[in-house]
């Protein structure tokens, strides 16, 4: 036993530097992969590959979730949990009166929609897919561009939106207050039967943090059971943290660095144009940049990226292997809109990947998902 654990952190040690390339690692056999990787300790595992863009001092390598965290201003209570529920599915908070939170993020389907882009108000399609709010209370801002920096603040979003609910805040606050089966759950959550949009939000907040993933089979391999993976999802583990680069941006146990990046789809000069980032900040930095969405149930929220436009987890490994080439769009060049032509991420690169490569990365990607769930609807307070 003790030349196994010699043998295990020897191997550890052959990671080397972080930022050297892929190519330079020396070949680890699957099964000394499999004992590094499902050691329990992170610190025994190879050092992944990162691009020198990528500041370690933010960086923190992919492991199981901790503990949801609850901010001190809106604690978790049982409670407002049950009333943040309610509210979620009350489609009464639309001026139709027929499209509720859970329209679009439907828990037996991932949370998500499963739709491009979603229906709203009179039907109309949104611009952009749906995330999923699994495991959202780890996320540091909201939406794909982050113009919300709480799930407090971004639950009043959706309801304002005219492409969403398109309701009035105020309106919307004063049909819950009509409701009188109502004023009993706010008590119970807020001490006294007071309805306000802060409570409103802060209960959808509260409901929205206790969506979390259950253990996934990734969960269970890191912890110590090494038989939870084939070789294929071994070899996939680690291409994830090294020549695949996934793990530049899907870091952290959230699988995401909570960062904006510039993918190469901002779709410069078409009718899906969508400068993300650079909507809420204004800043040219930010052209074409959208937050890091997780990867942990990404088997379950198809279609993929802001746009809804990749319907296979192979389109996107696909377009990341190509390096993500995005045609420079000359006919713009000179013109009025010539400051506003984005720069793709330069961690974005050819990745040279093969076909048995792609098909261990996609074959460990899925190890991060877990079966739809089904929970019980809430009756609608009268």
């Amino acid at each position: 036993m003790k030349i196994k654990y010699i043998t295990v952190a020897l191997l550890a040690l052959l990671g080397l530097s972080a930022y050297q390339s892929y190519d330079d690692n020396p070949y680890i056999p699957i099964e000394d992969l499999r004992q590094l990787y499902s050691s329990g300790n992170p610190a025994l595992w190879p050092k992944p590959t990162l691009d020198r863009n990528v500041d370690p001092a933010n960086f923190k390598d992919i492991g199981p979730l901790p503990e949801v965290p609850f901010p001190d201003y809106n604690p978790y209570s049982k409670e407002k949990a049950s009333l943040g529920k309610t509210l979620f599915f009350d489609p009464r908070l639309s001026i139709s009166g027929q499209i509720a939170c859970a329209s679009c993020h439907n828990p037996e389907l991932g949370w998500t929609d499963n739709l491009t882009r979603s229906f709203g108000h009179n039907r109309q399609t949104g611009k952009r897919n749906a995330m999923t709010i699994l495991n959202s209370g780890y996320a540091t801002s909201l939406f794909w561009d982050g113009r919300a920096n709480s799930l407090e603040d971004q639950a009043q979003f959706p309801i304002s939106d005219p492409l969403e609910m398109n309701e009035k805040l105020t309106i919307a606050v004063d049909k819950i207050a009509a409701v009188k089966g109502y004023k009993k759950l706010f008590e119970s959550a807020f001490g006294d039967s007071e309805i306000t949009l802060k409570r409103i939000q802060y209960a959808i907040a509260t409901f929205e943090r206790t969506i979390k993933s259950p253990k996934s089979k990734f969960d269970k391999f890191v912890t110590g059971k090494a038989d939870a993976f084939s070789d294929e999802q071994v070899l996939g583990l680690h291409l994830f943290r090294t020549k695949a680069q996934c793990i530049n941006c899907h870091n952290t146990p959230y699988f995401s660095d909570n960062q904006f990046h510039n993918d190469g789809q901002t779709l410069f000069g078409t009718v899906n144009e969508d400068f993300g980032r650079y909507n809420v900040t204004k800043n040219k930095q930010d052209l074409g940049k959208f937050r890091t969405p997780t990867l942990r149930e990404v088997a379950n929220t198809k279609p993929w990226m802001h746009n809804g436009h990749f319907p296979s987890l192979l389109d996107v490994v696909e377009f990341y292997n190509l390096g993500n080439p995005s045609p420079v769009q000359a006919k713009y060049l000179g013109t009025a809109r010539d400051s506003l032509l984005p720069v793709n991420s330069p961690i974005l690169k050819k990745l040279n990947l093969n076909r048995t490569e792609i098909n261990a990365l996609l074959a460990f990607i899925e190890t991060l998902s877990s079966p739809n769930s089904r929970i019980i609807t809430p009756t609608m307070p009268e």
